[in-house]
């Protein structure tokens, strides 16, 4: 009958091991009433009392008296050990005993399926405590009719109590920042009235005093009829993720401020690249513009150099033809033009050394103020009275190491440019001032300077125009109005001194030259009250005179034997060299210092080493003695006349020698001598002026 009822069994040969065949997987236990009447049912009991809450384990026992207690005593004792029992009398059909088997079954089946949701509620249970302990959230639950709490201990924690402590919805509301209290209880109202889902973030106050961050999550849950019943939720402490927050908001802050700074620093870094580039670009510029100039100058001194000898032969000649027509009016005539034609190709040639910076220059010290002063008068004549004069001259300045003569004409020079530029009249302002130059200062060395500085208030000049104001030969001037070398001799005058010549102009404005000299702590000399008049020879000389050019040495051998002397002629050094080592004797030696094979010094040095007491002077066209040079010999600028070489014999003879100071010497403190023509008619700047 089991077997029909769709069940496996056991059987039990007695009550022993009936109650070990017992378990959960048991579907039911069918027991006589003979075999349990007398037994001990304690086995059979103890299992009973021990079956899951889940379990109740349904037994048939068969009884010949029913189940009542009235017929069948013993069935109360049955039902109180076994619980879920049904008593079947015998005899009884197989159709009831497999409809009560069935009916047993179908119980412990619905006792299995709540087994099995127990377990999955269980599960889910343990799952959803893992899961809270792993995100460290705490549960909780609000009832609202009662407003009782139930809180995990990991809520308690979130706000700051022990897990064995007593929380109230109160106590937790009172712990909220006061700041965010009022949102929090607006939020839960909201959620209750709504049924939004709740979820906010708030400031908790510890009972220590600390402050933390607690967020919270919670939602409404009803009952059938709609209403709310409790909220039931989560929360966390979320503190040490607003401090990173914070910490990063922060680290945000600063590497934005960072970010801008270094911005800034690579902007001026980049701003001062663009400015070195453009100062290295300034910088080739002023190259290119020296190494040009540089040649130019090379270029013109070398002709300048050579004009001078023909204009030595020129004059030369000119001066001895002058003599030999004496008497006859119209070549005299003749021959003065010619000499003044001659004499104003000398001042030109000065110019072109001047710019060249291969001129002798007479360095003393000097009063620019006294200087300036003193030029007011012939000034104010060249200028012409529609242009005013003013100055401003500081007598407290100390004196500057200068060619007096030279600067003179420089300061004319721009005088005249300056009336030139003023046509409708204007001031021309002359002032100076002390300046303090230091290291790294382009063309000027590091010291102190005077500057000498010229204003007009003319037509000015543009950009491109003043790059080439200093340009020999360049001028905007009309034909024949100017020959262009006037701020190109002022320039080289400067170098040449050590200083420097600056130009600014602005169209419509006017034009300011300033010339920057070195200063000296050197007082200046005090001419003397007569110069002494120069001892001429006792008697004829026998002189030997060296000059590479035979159109030169011609010409000075022509004025020599005019002044009675007795010349022997060289065309080199070499040759004048053997004609000393000849025996032959020589009262005086006249050579050039520019020839080819042996110079002028170099045959001096030679000269002395056999003659030491020979005098000897030297003359050149330009100081282009080489550094190193150490030559102390009287110097004969060319072209000379006749009462120069004159007087220049005389002085050698009398022993009187001076020291030189050549173009680009570093001998500090001598006083080189300016070797011109006496009387020169000379064109000054870009007008007419005799000095």
């Amino acid at each position: 009958m089991v077997d029909e009822a769709g069940l496996t069994s056991i059987a039990a040969a007695d009550l022993s091991m009936f109650a070990s065949s017992l378990s959960d997987d048991i579907a039911l236990g069918v027991l006589t009433e003979e075999a349990v009447r007398s037994s001990d049912l304690k086995p059979i009991a103890a299992w009973v009392s021990a079956q899951p809450s889940w379990s109740d384990l349904p037994f048939i026992v068969l009884t010949i008296r029913g189940g009542g207690p009235e017929r069948n005593p013993a069935a109360a004792r049955l039902s109180e050990v076994l619980g879920n029992v049904t008593f079947l009398e015998r005899p009884f059909h197989a159709t009831s005993f497999i409809s009560v088997a069935r009916t047993a079954l179908k119980g412990r089946l619905r006792q299995y399926e709540a087994r099995a949701r127990l377990e999955a509620l269980s599960e889910g249970e343990r799952r959803l405590q893992t899961a809270l302990a792993a995100g460290r959230l705490g549960a909780w639950e609000l009832e609202l009719s009662s407003m009782a709490l139930f809180a995990s201990a990991t809520c308690k924690a979130v706000f700051g109590r022990a897990p064995d402590d007593e929380v109230t919805r109160d106590d937790l509301i009172a712990s909220i920042h006061s700041d965010d209290r009022d949102i929090v209880l607006a939020r839960l109202r909201r959620t209750i009235d709504t049924g939004l889902d709740y979820s906010i973030e708030h400031r908790t106050i510890w009972p220590d005093g600390s402050l933390h961050w607690t967020e919270v999550h919670a939602q409404l849950y009803t009952d059938r009829y709609g209403s709310a019943r409790k909220l039931v939720g989560v929360c966390s402490d979320t503190t040490a993720r607003k401090t990173i927050e914070e910490n990063l908001r922060r680290l945000n802050e600063n590497l934005e401020e960072r970010v801008r700074e270094r911005t800034r620093e690579v902007n001026a870094a980049h701003q001062t690249l663009l400015e070195e580039v453009a100062q290295r670009e300034r910088a080739e510029e002023q190259l290119r513009q020296s190494q040009k100039m540089e040649a130019i100058g090379q270029l013109t001194g070398g002709v300048a150099h050579d004009f001078n000898n023909l204009l030595m032969v020129v004059l030369g000649n000119l001066e001895l033809l002058g003599k030999h027509a004496a008497g006859d009016a119209k070549a005299t005539r003749l021959i003065d033009g010619a000499l003044q034609g001659a004499r104003r190709g000398a001042a030109l040639t000065q110019r072109l050394l001047a710019f060249a910076r291969q001129q002798d220059l007479q360095v003393k010290p000097v009063d620019l103020a006294e200087l300036v002063s003193g030029m007011n008068d012939l000034l104010r004549r060249s200028v012409g009275s529609s242009i005013s004069i003013e100055t401003m001259l500081p007598a407290t300045l100390p004196p500057a190491l200068v060619d007096a003569n030279q600067l003179e004409l420089a300061l004319l020079n721009l005088a005249v440019n300056a009336r030139d530029a003023m046509p409708d009249g204007g001031t021309l302002s002359i002032s100076l001032r002390q300046e303090q130059v230091g290291g790294n200062n382009g063309d000027l060395g590091e010291g102190t300077y005077l500057v000498l500085a010229v204003a007009d208030s003319g037509t000015g000049m543009d950009a491109e125009t003043l790059k080439k104001a200093v340009d020999p030969f360049f001028s905007t001037k009309e034909i024949g109005k100017g020959t262009g070398l006037g701020l190109s001799m002022i320039h080289g005058l400067a170098v040449q001194l050590n200083g420097a010549l600056l130009l600014t102009s602005e169209l419509g404005v006017g034009t300011t030259a300033e010339l920057w000299l070195p200063a000296t702590e050197r007082r200046p000399e005090r001419p003397a009250e007569a110069e002494l008049p120069v001892a001429q020879a006792a008697s004829r000389l026998k002189i030997l005179l060296v000059d590479d050019d035979a159109l030169i040495a011609m010409s000075s051998v022509d004025m020599l034997e005019d002044l009675g002397h007795e010349v022997i002629e060289a065309n080199s050094g070499l040759q004048a060299l053997e004609l000393i080592r000849s025996g032959q004797h020589f009262d005086l030696i006249v050579t050039d210092y520019s020839m080819p094979g042996m110079t002028g010094a170099q045959l001096a040095q030679a000269a002395r080493d056999i003659h030491p007491a020979v005098p000897i002077v030297l003359a050149t066209g330009y100081a282009d003695l080489p550094a190193g040079t150490d030559i102390d010999l009287p110097r004969l600028g060319k072209p000379y006349n006749q009462a120069q070489l004159a007087k220049e014999i005389a002085k050698a003879m009398a022993g009187e020698t001076a020291p030189t100071l050549r173009s680009g010497s570093d001998a500090a403190g001598l006083e080189p001598r300016l070797s011109k023509a006496d009387d020169v008619s000379d064109e000054i700047g870009d007008g007419a002026c005799v000095v």
